[in-house]
């Protein structure tokens, strides 16, 4: 048994809890802190950056699952609440699994790259900063609230989080507000999106690297995950408090200053991302 190997993931698990529906890009600190603790091959890591995500899912449905079970049953039993819930989760995420299916590869080839991260993160940030300026005319309350129009319109925003450090969290929680919904609403719609959009994701990477993994690469992937639920159930529940007194700006300027460190590490060499 490696330690220092397992206490690399734990790192990385945190990191994924953290930062996975915050919208700060969970993918794009995952691949910069997994670059400078030398985390594992380069292929493992990218599996690994997308399989503990299944933690941080976990730490939703654990949450929400009164919320979610309901959802089911009432689209099994006609309920037109659970119904139309569960419709607008399924029509916001088949834009992002056809599109990921389609080019996720290639993503993962040519941008899973530190400059790539940094830009997005400004950009991103410039993007929440805009959305908090503008009037925000709340026409949906709560989740449930949220309509078929809406749920295609955040859907299509979300692919937009297949580039590193866009944040899916991010991209969907802003396009919520530039269509009238809460920010509570917002996070716990990007939190239930997460759901099939990563778990998908995850369990698709580990079936792919499955005659590359070996025992001793499961008990890393199990600490990462189990680390990754915790962080992430102690963010959900902080977040949704935060969100009832406070705009997203903080994490706007997060985004900002972060993205400028890291493209002037990088332009410096102080730091080899």
């Amino acid at each position: 048994m490696d330690l220092i190997l397992l206490l690399k993931a734990a790192i990385m698990g945190l990191v994924e809890g953290i930062t996975e529906f915050l919208p700060i890009s969970s993918t794009g600190h995952l691949i910069l802190t997994g670059q400078l603790l030398d985390f594992w091959t380069l292929e493992k890591r990218e599996m690994f950056a997308v399989s503990v995500q299944i933690g941080a899912i976990a730490a939703v449905i654990y949450q929400y699952w009164g919320k979610l079970w309901g959802a089911l049953i009432g689209a099994l039993t006609g309920d037109p609440e659970g119904r139309r819930l569960s419709l607008n989760l399924i029509v916001a995420t088949i834009p992002i699994m056809l599109i990921g299916l389609t080019i996720g590869e290639t993503v993962k080839a040519y941008l899973f790259n530190a400059v790539t991260v940094a830009l997005a993160l400004i950009v991103g940030g410039l993007v929440i900063l805009w959305a908090e300026r503008r009037q925000h005319i709340i026409a949906c309350q709560e989740v449930d609230d949220i309509s078929f129009k809406q749920a295609v319109f955040i859907g299509l925003i979300q692919c937009l989080a297949l580039i590193p450090g866009t944040s899916r969290s991010g991209s969907t929680i802003i396009g919520s507000l530039f269509m009238g919904v809460s920010r509570k609403a917002a996070a716990e719609f990007s939190f239930f999106l997460g759901i099939p959009v990563l778990m998908g994701a995850g369990l698709l990477d580990m079936y792919k690297m499955r005659h590359e993994l070996h025992t001793q690469d499961m008990e890393v992937l199990g600490v990462g995950i189990v680390v990754a639920f915790i962080s992430a159930l102690v963010v959900i529940r902080a977040l949704i408090r935060y969100v009832s007194k406070h705009d997203f700006s903080a994490f706007a300027y997060y985004r900002i200053i972060f993205g400028l460190f890291i493209l002037l590490t990088w332009g410096t060499g102080w730091v080899h991302w």
